[in-house]
């Protein structure tokens, strides 16, 4: 049986919602972040060294990273779901895709909301205008000038099909769809991108999403 140890608003969301489309049972496991710092609890660390999530566990293997375990699934429990044949065009192009979300995409998303932070974080009045100006300027010469960049790029993805590696619905969107609801919760992903807010309606609209949302529970990015 397969264990997903599930955090709370978090990557694991789309592991969960992975299984529901291709129909594989699973275990949930669930944790709840600190409500102060945000942070996964030290319980998962009894699970893998870095304490983080997704991760799954089935039999003797443990294995982390969302796009490892997205991978991992599709090949051995898919029964050719959603993940092209090995050595295709197409199967490159997911593979790409699952790569690109946490390699390129991520990072810009995460420094937004570091500095975010920064900007709100209690800090003595006299040292407050520092930060906050630091904050703001590397936010706007560097961090945003990223986020549109990415969301151009995106945008422009999606003008040669509907979905992100071709036609068909794949592992590429579950991939992504982290990153594209984390640009919209704080990233400028908005009407100006109608071709990404339409994927966001449509992956929100499928039945396997709501499972998965069901199962996970409350999923809010801030």
């Amino acid at each position: 049986m397969i264990v997903v140890h599930h955090l709370n608003n978090s990557r694991s969301q789309r592991i969960l919602w992975l299984l529901e489309e291709l129909g594989v049972p699973y275990e949930l496991r669930c944790y709840q972040r600190d409500p102060k710092t945000m942070l996964a609890p030290l319980a998962l660390r009894a699970v893998h060294p870095l304490g983080k999530s997704p991760v799954i566990t089935e039999g003797d293997l443990t294995l982390a990273e969302s796009g490892a375990i997205i991978e991992y699934l599709a090949d051995h429990h898919g029964d050719g779901q959603l993940l092209a044949k090995a050595g295709t065009a197409e199967r490159l192009r997911q593979t790409y895709w699952l790569h690109y979300a946490e390699g390129s995409a991520m990072p810009p998303l995460l420094l937004k909301l570091v500095f975010k932070r920064v900007e709100s974080a209690p800090v003595p009045f006299f040292v407050k205008p520092v930060a906050k100006g630091i904050a703001h300027k590397v936010q706007n010469d560097f961090v945003d000038p990223q986020l549109k960049l990415h969301l151009d790029y995106l945008e422009g993805q999606l003008g040669a099909s509907e979905w992100f590696a071709g036609d068909a619905f794949s592992v590429a969107d579950i991939q992504l769809s982290f990153p594209l609801e984390a640009f919209a919760a704080r990233g400028g992903l908005d009407e100006h991108y109608p071709r990404l807010s339409s994927f966001l309606q449509r992956i929100h609209a499928r039945p396997a999403y709501e499972r998965a949302l069901q199962q996970g529970g409350e999923y809010k990015l801030g």
